[in-house]
């Protein structure tokens, strides 16, 4: 489906000096930049590399191919969207962050338990402990980054509990670059190394609840090809 140009913001990056820029959709280009495989042709409003959309001015082909090394517009477009940066209107990010908020309040209901009662914390109580905990929300941060903060604030207003477990990750040397920022930001990081033959190895301790996530994650940065075992489960 064409991207609408009244929902397309702009992508923009600077190299040597140059700025360039491109339209895009906000939620697809920020999918794509935080490693989801997305078709560019549900991320770009126009197939075009800018030195300024507002001008509609086109960026020159020679300035294209020496900065980036290609005048494929998909390809440049990949890059300034995972090495630039996103140009939201205010209104998209106060939806963003409140769609953020309600998104971390759901999974913090679904993944604990009121240890009192042994039943979950409705959404509006896990809310409501976040605004009185004063909790600050990124919009265009994930989701798992954030969340393990927003615990340590919320438990200090209402009592949660979580089953954690203590996962072995091993990732091909394909794809251990553009997967070790991921497996870092996902729990807490309890031993890595990287192998002989460029595999990249670790262990982490996350809440059993992000296990589908986290899966989903490393599955989509490695094709599939990522080894996860679970070594241990604990209550906390």
């Amino acid at each position: 489906m064409p991207i609408s140009l009244d929902k397309a913001v702009i992508a923009r990056i600077v190299k040597a000096g140059e700025k360039f820029e491109i339209l895009v959709d906000p939620e697809k280009a920020l999918e794509l930049k935080r490693g989801k495989e997305i078709k560019m042709e549900d991320v770009l409003a126009a197939r075009e590399i800018y030195s300024d959309v507002g001008k509609g001015l086109r960026a020159p082909q020679e300035k294209l191919n020496r900065l980036f090394g290609t005048n494929n517009a998909e390809q440049i477009a990949v890059k300034i969207i995972h090495e630039g940066e996103l140009q939201l209107t205010t209104e998209q990010r106060r939806k963003m962050v409140e769609d953020r908020r309600k998104q971390i309040a759901g999974m913090i209901s679904r993944q604990g338990v009121n240890p009192q009662s042994g039943a979950p914390h409705p959404v509006e109580r896990i809310l409501n402990a976040m605004e009185q905990a004063k909790v600050q929300i990124d919009g265009t941060k994930p989701t798992e980054e954030q969340i393990e903060g927003i615990l340590e604030k919320i438990q200090r207003i209402i009592p949660i509990r979580f089953e954690k477990v203590q996962l072995a990750i091993k990732i091909p040397p394909a794809y251990s670059a553009r997967s070790v920022s991921a497996v870092r930001a996902f729990g807490k990081l309890q031993k890595e190394e990287w192998l002989n033959d460029g595999s990249y190895a670790a262990q982490s301790e996350i809440r059993a609840g992000m296990q589908p996530e986290i899966f989903d994650k490393l599955n989509s940065l490695t094709k599939g090809e990522v080894e996860v075992k679970v070594l241990s489960k604990t209550r906390q």
